[in-house]
């Protein structure tokens, strides 16, 4: 990751969520986050500011630790929100807390206990998260717009589609147009072109462990790339042009895509 962030001067960098295995931090003095955050991104290019979401592993442990400014005091590249924007001059990008949208972690836990302090009663929070998304879609001018949230809407990974934001989130991003959607969750790196969406689905959850062999079949019509193994992903924008290049953890590109304003798609 250093080397390429030197090569592409990169801005920023984003975290698709699980920013702490297995069950996040426990306050803002955990010791996981320097051993998993400042002291092992330390190449020159790595800092620069680095936008997180949450995880399901992250609701696990103390969640407003995460959200705490000390960690900001601690290490200044560090930013995490619930959900927020940031408005990157050509593009702006939507973060999204995907985790309270999951029926199961709250209904079947199993022995996991979640820190759901500022969630309840979830479908208020639900239902003003849709609302703050969709509104903050529409008054977007930004020539790209990318989504970014923990959880799939749509992979071939172990953990497969995510129902709940098939049925509530998804509808909103076609409505707006949105660009790219990018999540981690299935730990995999992973590019969907769905021939009932203009959506592009990228799951870049190859930060850590990977799943090997760990793959569903897909229509061959919409899977662009699929890589069970380590690796990263980077977007670049600008005015005509978004591109998408994945690379496996040695830093070998694995697979590109960009696309023009007029709709043009290439794959490489």
């Amino acid at each position: 990751m250093g080397k390429i962030g030197k090569d592409l001067n990169i801005d920023f960098l984003i975290s698709t969520g699980d920013n702490f295995y297995d069950d996040g931090i426990i306050s803002p003095y955990d010791s996981q986050f320097q051993d998993s955050f400042t002291n092992i991104y330390t190449a020159t290019s790595l800092q620069k500011p680095w936008y997180n979401v949450l995880g399901n592993h992250d609701y696990r442990g103390n969640v407003y630790a995460q959200l705490s400014p000390i960690l900001r005091d601690l290490d200044c590249r560090w930013i995490c929100l619930r959900s927020y924007v940031v408005n990157a001059e050509i593009v702006d990008i939507f973060f999204v807390d995907t985790t309270p949208f999951v029926d199961r972690y709250f209904d079947e836990p199993k022995d996991h206990v979640y820190d759901w302090r500022g969630v309840l009663p979830r479908n208020k929070y639900l239902n003003s998260l849709l609302t703050d998304v969709d509104v903050a879609l529409q008054e977007s001018m930004a020539k790209w717009k990318i989504v970014v949230g923990h959880h799939t809407i749509k992979s071939a990974g172990h953990h497969g589609n995510t129902i709940e934001l098939e049925k509530q989130l998804l509808p909103i991003l076609e409505a707006n147009e949105v660009d790219l959607y990018i999540n981690g969750h299935d730990h995999c790196l992973e590019h969907i072109s769905s021939i009932n969406s203009g959506i592009q689905f990228m799951t870049s959850g190859g930060g850590s462990k990977a799943w090997k062999g760990d793959v569903n079949d897909w229509n061959p019509q919409e899977m662009r790339f699929y890589y069970d193994g380590q690796g990263f992903m980077s977007v670049y924008t600008s005015e005509a042009e978004l591109r998408v290049v994945f690379y496996d953890g040695l830093g070998h590109v694995l697979h590109r895509w960009s696309t023009l304003k007029n709709g043009v798609y290439s794959d490489i």
